[in-house]
This record gives structure tokens, sequence and C-alpha cells, in this order.
């Protein structure tokens, strides 16, 4: 009677265990079929306002031809106090390295995501002070979270290497010219093969590539004293990537100089959130309701 007992809690639980896969794939297909048709955001048109002169100026798309080398995406919630140090110190890096280099052309995109303090005022004053040529603010009116500010910028932007630099100044803009060095090592790569291939108009834009910069832990000795803790995170994250991206996909990042700022506002309860939207990338793309636009 007991061995009939153990029997039936097994397949309660195997039955159990069966439900909730069934409905968690079941609720990230139904998401992910929800999101590939509530895209009309996607080509909404949008804005930037020029402070100098008060006139709309139409944003560029990410698929016309680009004008600048290098676009810098800025997304900001709340950033009044630490929004000018970094602005400063991305601007002081930008114009020396133009002078140096005739042919370095660039522009800063901020992304207010809603906030409610003096962002957009800090933003305004910049931009006066430096063109609405080489910088611009993208209002989105209400906080849609980092990834979808970004996601913004990326997609309104005119440079032919995008970076995304937090507002808080955290990381050195100038750790910019690592990620270029490791864009342009891959592009060569694709070049030598397009050049075999008999396509002579290559641009590093027309190759899908991205580079991450994390804090420096990567190189032969590292710069940066972690926890167990942290280098377990680190380690489940690559392993996440992995099964969410595929084999294809190595997670390669980029030591950078980080600095911790007083002011962070990261949520825990947001990296249940990021994981989910991993697996719906994954889902998304892997069954081709998701496909990338060219």
């Amino acid at each position: 009677m007991e061995f009939v007992i153990v029997w039936t809690m097994v397949e309660l639980l195997l039955a159990l265990i069966l439900v909730v896969a069934t409905g968690l794939a079941s609720a990230v297909f139904f998401e992910a079929y929800r999101r590939k048709n509530n895209n009309a955001h996607v080509g909404a048109p949008a804005i930037f306002e020029d402070p100098n002169s008060l006139k709309q100026v139409p944003c560029p798309s990410i698929f016309d031809t680009a004008e600048k080398y290098l676009s810098l995406i800025i997304p900001a919630f709340n950033e009044e106090l630490r929004l000018p140090g970094a602005l400063d110190e991305t601007m002081n890096y930008l114009q020396q390295r133009a002078v140096k280099d005739k042919s370095f052309t660039y522009e800063v995109v901020i992304v207010d995501d809603g906030s409610v303090d003096g962002t957009k005022r800090v933003a305004f004053e910049f931009i006066k002070k430096y063109t609405v040529d080489t910088m611009r603010i993208i209002l989105l009116g209400r906080n849609h979270g980092k990834g979808e500010a970004i996601r913004k910028g990326m997609l309104h932007s005119r440079g032919e290497l995008l970076l995304m630099l937090d507002a808080d100044g955290a990381t050195k803009v100038n750790d910019v010219e690592k990620l270029e060095k490791q864009i342009h090592e891959v592009a060569k790569q694709d070049k030598f093969r397009d050049s075999s291939a008999g396509n002579s108009s290559f641009r590093i834009s027309d190759i899908p590539i991205a580079a991450f910069g994390s804090r420096a832990h990567l190189e032969g000795k590292a710069l940066a004293t972690r926890k167990w803790y942290r280098n377990f995170l680190m380690k489940g994250f690559h392993l996440v990537v992995l099964l969410a991206a595929g084999p294809g996909i190595r997670d390669t990042q980029i030591s950078v100089n980080w600095s911790e700022i007083p002011g962070s506002k990261v949520n825990l309860l947001s990296i249940p959130n990021m994981l989910w939207e991993l697996v719906l990338m994954s889902v998304g793309y892997r069954t081709g309701m998701w496909k990338i636009r060219s």
C-alpha cells in the first residue's frame, strides 16, 4: 500500500511539473506573439526639440545612411544631479578627439525616460551650449525603463557606431576606444570575406556586432576585486546568455574602469524581468516570430 502511495505522489509531482512547464512555455510563446503584433511604437514618429530655436526637429532613423561616426546614447531617469558631470566629461573627450582626428564626427543623444526632476532642463542647457547637431534629447513622456530608453535612442541615432553610456558617469567615456578596437577587429574579418566575394562597398554598420564593457575582471590579472557570489552570478549570467542566444554567440566582454556612484536606481526586482526578456528574445527569434530588419 505504501508503495502505491509513493508512486501516486511521484505521478502527481510529475503532472504538476508538466503543467507548470506547459504554462510557462505557453506564456512565453503568447507574450512573444503579442509583442510581435504590438510594435506600432517602432514606426511611430519621434521629434527632437531644439531649445535654441524652439523648433521641432524630425528624428533620424537607424535605418538611414549614417551621418556621424559615433553616436553616444545616454538614458537618463531623474539624473539632474549626476548628468552634468557625465556630460562635461563626455563632451571634453569628444571635442579633444575631434581636434586630433578631423574625420571623427559624433553626436550625443540623451533619452529622458520620464524624469520628474530637472533632467530635461540640464540637458537643454548643454544642448544650447553645444548645438542640436551635436547633442539632442528625446523626451519619452513617462518612465518606460532603461531598456526602452536605450532602444529608443538607438533607433533614432545617426552614427555608424552606437554606444550606450550611463548618465551617472560610472564608466569613463574614453573606454569607448577599447570597444572600437574589438569591433574593428571583427569587422576586418568580415571585410576580407566581403572583398573576396566581390563586395567593395563595405561599412562597419553593415555588420551586426555588439561589444560590451564590463568591470575589469577578464584580463590576465583582474583589476577588480570581486566577491565569490559576484563571480557566481557572472558565470551564471554567461550560461543564461548561452542558453538563450545559442552556441553561435560568444559572451565576450571588454574590461573597462568602473566607479561606484551613489544614487543607483537598479531595483533587485528587475533582475527576474531581465531573465524573462532573454527567454522571450530566444523564443521570438528561434521560432521566426521576431526577425531582424535589414
